[in-house]
């Protein structure tokens, strides 16, 4: 099944086109003059020249911020695409509001191993499951086989543990299917209701999407196929042939209902690359396979305790309310609550991806004015309010960018104090990965800032020259912006 799921333009100023200035420094996107009504000097609350919401500050950070250890302000997250099998998943793990940290190892659960090299991980909710498991399979070996005893659930635990890794299989084909479409793969979960390939990237064309889909559920028709051809020789009535049975069924049904076409599940995802192919336009399919996801939880949550109560399903039909009933009309509402969270999620993340090229470096950066290492703080803020700028860039004696003045540093700092203070002690040295290209937008840009996490970074042209300060405030305050429109 597959589960996936902005921005905006804090400006400086006006709404002038960018003109980058030559020499040491360059003017924000948008040319921004200083209201000389409220001169503005950086690091200090005053009209926001760039952030798309003027009655909101920029974050403010701890002074002894170190940029690999500790977060800054919040930018938003790429978004995720998920594979799940087994059974629906709410993916969508992103949203505003995150900061951009330096991706960790993934986790998730105990790590069973790295195939392919991606991360394989058994979370805790799959014991829950394998108990269960083994508890109602056990009962069902009791009719079919008395003579086992009580060892009839260790028989149990070992057609939990086979089916887990039948679903493992299903989730391997998602993931070979998305490294050889060179889409990151970040792990792959075992949880309580199937597994999940979180996949890091969405395919390039509706054609890959499709395929990408379609394997998990080939792969588990394919394993049912193989459980009936290993069933056929084996005699019935014995444990290996209730096993394969039981693998052949469940495998099946794996891949019967990971293709109905409504997201968060494969033939959801199957559907959104069909009409994506036929309007040209991704959101449209993801509207679309959402919605019919919606309808399918519906009828599940409906249509699964009728149908079960009807013996439709092959039980013995049932007249009154008991245990039973109960426990398939709890069944059906966590899986439909499940199926819709997921197809809501998918809608919040396609959303995302929609508004994610509005998110560009060249937009969203401040105007920044270059000041040695030994200038007083107040007279480097003197020369930003002189030239509209709302950052300081500490050069050396060639005028090479050798640190960034942090803004929460500069609000720490009394008034009366700010001429006795020399800006290279507020300022945050410089690391390759605080230098960011101006031509950065959308996922790159976001990747760049997740990277390396900082409250600042130096916006450089492809001649090396600096266009001026990006602040991950800013970057937050555009993304949420920009969601808030409507698509």
């Amino acid at each position: 099944m597959d589960v996936s799921g902005g921005s905006g333009h804090p400006r400086s100023g006006n709404d002038e086109p960018a003109r980058p200035q030559s020499g040491p420094t360059a003017p924000a996107a948008d040319g921004a003059q200083p209201d000389p009504a409220a001169p503005t000097t950086p690091g200090t609350p005053a009209p926001e020249p760039q952030g798309p919401d003027d009655n909101q500050d920029p974050a403010p950070n701890n002074d002894n911020q170190n940029p690999d250890h500790t977060p800054p302000p919040h930018t938003p997250p790429r978004p995720p695409a998920h594979h799940a099998a087994g059974e629906p998943h709410g993916g969508g793990k992103g949203g505003p509001g995150r900061p951009p940290q330096r991706r960790p190892e993934p986790g998730g659960g105990l790590l069973m191993g790295r195939p392919f090299g991606v991360p394989v991980y058994v979370a805790p909710s799959w014991f829950l499951v394998a108990a269960l498991i083994t508890w109602v399979f056990g009962g069902q070996l009791d009719r079919v086989l008395p003579e086992l005893g009580a060892a009839r659930y260790l028989v149990s635990l070992f057609f939990a543990v086979a089916f887990y890794a039948s679903v493992l299989v299903h989730e391997l084909a998602h993931t070979v299917a998305a490294l050889r479409f060179k889409l990151p793969v970040r792990r792959i979960q075992l949880q309580f209701f199937g597994g999940v390939s979180e996949i890091e990237k969405e395919a390039e064309t509706p054609g890959r999407e499709f395929v990408l889909a379609f394997v998990g559920p080939l792969l588990s028709l394919v394993l049912s196929g193989v459980f009936y051809l290993a069933l056929l020789p084996v005699e019935p009535g014995t444990v290996p042939g209730v096993l394969l049975a039981g693998l052949m069924i469940s495998n099946l049904i794996v891949a019967a209902f990971n293709l109905l076409p409504g997201l968060p599940l494969d033939g959801g995802r199957m559907l959104r690359a069909v009409v994506w192919k036929i309007t040209g336009k991704p959101m449209h399919g993801t509207v679309a396979a959402a919605w019919v996801g919606r309808a399918l939880a519906v009828s599940v949550l409906i249509g699964l305790p009728l149908l079960t109560q009807s013996g439709a399903l092959g039980s013995d039909a049932v007249d009154n309310v008991g245990m039973d009933t109960v426990m398939d009309a709890l069944l059906a509402a966590i899986l439909a609550a499940i199926i819709w969270t997921g197809a809501g999620n998918s809608l919040r993340m396609a959303r995302l991806r929609e508004h994610l090229p509005e998110l560009r470096a060249r937009a969203l950066t401040r105007r920044a004015v270059p000041v040695p290492a030994d200038t007083p703080l107040s007279e480097a803020l003197r020369r930003a309010n002189a030239s509209g700028a709302r950052a300081l860039v500490v050069v050396d004696t060639e005028g090479g960018p050798v640190s960034l003045v942090r803004e929460a540093a500069i609000v720490g700092v009394p008034e009366h104090r700010r001429p006795w203070v020399a800006v290279s002690t507020l300022a945050q040295d410089l690391t390759d990965g605080m230098r960011v290209s101006a031509e950065l937008s959308g996922e790159e840009l976001l990747d760049a800032l997740r990277a390396n996490p900082a409250s600042e970074y130096l916006v450089i042209e492809e001649t090396g020259e600096i266009y001026g300060v990006l602040s991950a405030a800013d970057v937050e305050r555009a993304f949420v912006k920009a969601m808030a429109r409507p698509s």
